[in-house]
């Protein structure tokens, strides 16, 4: 099974950001070692909970803590963004790492509303642009000679692009430009099934991809025992509660019971955000990746999870290896 990580550079409580990215960096080490295929980072702006705000400039750190994983955004948030800028930053990033560098691009501001004035620009109209602004993209790092101003470093550059989503239109969009595709069901799991049929049956090959290729998200948290991975996955549970409440914050540390200490309405909404999740023992996660892999056919699958000790984490990011790897003789 290819398994890839994606990482919200979490803040905890107590900590710094320079801890968050640093712990990233130290992560994607052990992600290496173990053979995953890719990490990536997501862009999220004005929450002071997650430090991967300038994704290139995380990127850049993490990159230089790894060998030969492939380090990407999952994703760049491009309605905020000018085309050039980001191939100028992406093809820096390539040229430090080259050919290891993924480009994951999202249509969705990465924050509430308050982005539109705070980044000085229309993002509800820009993300009408989203599908001209790909193609913009792909184009710059061609080094197409219709494109008024080549952008530097990135003309050559051998960034993989990928198309990121929550919903059915990215779907459309990736199948139509014949581009890769990674859905988030990790937090979004409504449209799962209905996206990944659409991308295979419009997929039209393109000059970067000749079949489909497709990655979805599952939230994956590994222990020595069951009840330690659903303690250590409290964290995300909280999380998911402070945002779903407009009070987001740091990652706060794991609380046994937290779920039984929540009003009904909560608890229906952390069922459902988290339906696609496997959180327990090796045996457990092996079992749980294998029914996502035949629920979804996915070509790749992308573990997410926010788990407050590093610790913990670094060890479930090495069970989840583990699991995955049985998961290819079972």
């Amino acid at each position: 099974m290819k398994i890839s990580i994606l990482d919200l550079v979490s803040v905890v409580e107590g900590g710094t950001a320079r801890q968050a990215l640093d712990n990233s960096a130290a992560a994607a080490r052990v992600a290496d070692e173990c053979g995953f295929e890719r990490y990536w980072v997501a862009e999220h702006h004005g929450m002071e909970g997650l430090a991967g705000a300038a994704t290139a400039v995380a990127l850049a750190h993490i990159g230089r803590d790894t060998k030969t994983i492939r380090i990407g955004a999952g994703g760049i948030m491009l309605p905020n963004h000018n085309p050039l800028v980001i191939a100028e930053q992406f093809g820096t990033l390539d040229a430090l790492f080259p050919g290891r560098v993924d480009l994951g691009l999202g249509r969705a501001p990465g924050a509430d509303q308050r982005i539109m004035r705070a980044l000085h620009k229309d993002t509800n109209r820009a993300a009408e642009d989203f599908p001209q602004d790909v193609v913009e993209l792909q184009a710059l790092f061609a080094g197409d000679a219709r494109v008024p101003l080549q952008a530097y470093p990135a003309k050559g550059a051998k960034v993989q692009m990928w198309i990121l989503g929550s919903s059915l239109f990215g779907a459309q969009l990736a199948a139509m430009l014949g581009m890769p595709y990674a859905f988030a069901s990790h937090f979004a799991p409504d449209h799962l099934d209905a996206a990944l049929k659409i991308y295979r049956e419009r997929f039209q090959p393109s000059a970067f991809l000749d079949a489909p290729y497709c990655a979805a998200a599952i939230n994956v948290v590994a222990a020595d025992t069951d009840e330690e991975a659903q303690l250590l996955a409290s964290s995300m549970d909280q999380a998911f509660v402070a945002l779903r409440t407009g009070t987001p914050g740091k990652l706060r540390p794991p609380v046994p019971g937290y779920r039984d200490s929540l009003p009904p309405q909560a608890v229906a909404m952390l069922e459902h955000v988290r339906q696609v999740s496997t959180c327990g023992t090796v045996a457990t996660v092996r079992a749980g990746l294998h029914a996502f892999k035949e629920r979804t056919g996915a070509d790749e699958v992308i573990a997410a999870a926010s788990i407050f000790d590093q610790a913990a984490r670094l060890k479930s990011l090495r069970l989840t290896a583990e699991a995955a790897r049985e998961t290819v003789h079972s």
